[in-house]
C-alpha cells in the first residue's frame, strides 16, 4: 500500500472527501516525522515504534582506492515491529 492508496481507503471507509482524507494522512506522517526530527520516539501500540539511532563518526574506506575516509556522525530513523503485528503476519502466513 502506498500513500495514495491509504488516502483512498480513508475516503472510502470513513466517507470523507479526498481532500479531507489527504489532510489526515499528511498530518499523521508529518507529526511522526516532526517527532523523530526533534529526537523523540513514536509508539503505535500493537503496531510498531519509530526511533532515531545515533552513530558516532568513524573512519571508512573508499572501495575503489582503499583510501581512509572520515565519516561524520549521523542519525538514522528505525522501525521496530510490535508483537501483535508480528503475530498477525505470522498467523496469516501459516
Amino acid at each position: 500500500m502506498n500513500k495514495l492508496e491509504l488516502i483512498e481507503a480513508f475516503k472510502d471507509q470513513e466517507g470523507l472527501t479526498k481532500t479531507e482524507a489527504r489532510e489526515i494522512v499528511n498530518v499523521f506522517f508529518d507529526e511522526i516525522s516532526n517527532s523523530l526530527a526533534d529526537g523523540g520516539r513514536v509508539e503505535i501500540r500493537g503496531l510498531c515504534s519509530f526511533y532515531v539511532r545515533k552513530y558516532q563518526s568513524y573512519t571508512g574506506r573508499n572501495p575503489k582506492t582503499g583510501e581512509a575516509v572520515p565519516i561524520n556522525p549521523k542519525k538514522l530513523p528505525f522501525f521496530k515491529c510490535g508483537k501483535e503485528l508480528k503475530h498477525r503476519i505470522n498467523k496469516m502466513h501459516s
